[in-house]
């Protein structure tokens, strides 16, 4: 069995001239992610394996959430695959991760994160907001056999404000 966490960074700023990887957060997003992180706390018991976007706005979200989450720093790493708006890259880092891994969280980007939510999905979404989190466990031993799964978690800020 494994279980595969899907979070989109949180709302970043536009307020500064800087490069799309560069962006930070902006107060919003930062309280998003420390809601989502808190009502994760009480959903998820525990996650093996944390990879984030290379890019400042999912690494924010990363560290916030986890920070909430209690995650030891030794199992989260940065991936610029990740940084990927169409999904190829980041399906090839879920089949290519560690089979000892059981639940997997991830953060990055739309529009890829809303077609994997739904490419594996048992439920379809419009979108997947800024600071969502999807949830799906699959029915497999290998990360290599995923296919489609069943959704455990749904969680976006709105339903939390």
């Amino acid at each position: 069995m494994k279980t595969l966490y899907i979070i989109r960074h949180a709302k970043s700023s536009w307020e500064f001239d800087l490069d799309d990887h560069k962006r930070p957060l902006n107060n919003r997003g930062l309280k998003d992610a420390d809601l989502i992180g808190k009502e994760l706390k009480n959903l998820i018991n525990s996650i093996d394996k944390v990879i984030s976007s290379d890019a400042e706005r999912a690494k924010s979200t990363a560290r916030i959430i986890l920070n909430n989450l209690e995650v030891h720093d030794a199992i989260f790493s940065l991936e610029s695959k990740l940084y990927d708006f169409n999904g190829h890259q980041v399906i090839e880092v879920i089949k290519n991760c560690d089979d000892k891994v059981h639940a997997l969280m991830i953060f990055g980007h739309n529009h890829a994160f809303t077609s994997i939510a739904n490419l594996y999905g048992s439920e379809m979404i419009d979108n997947l907001p800024t600071a969502g989190v999807i949830g799906i466990q699959f029915d497999i031993d290998s990360w290599k056999d995923i296919g489609v799964g069943k959704n455990i978690l749904t969680l976006f800020p709105k339903d939390l404000r």
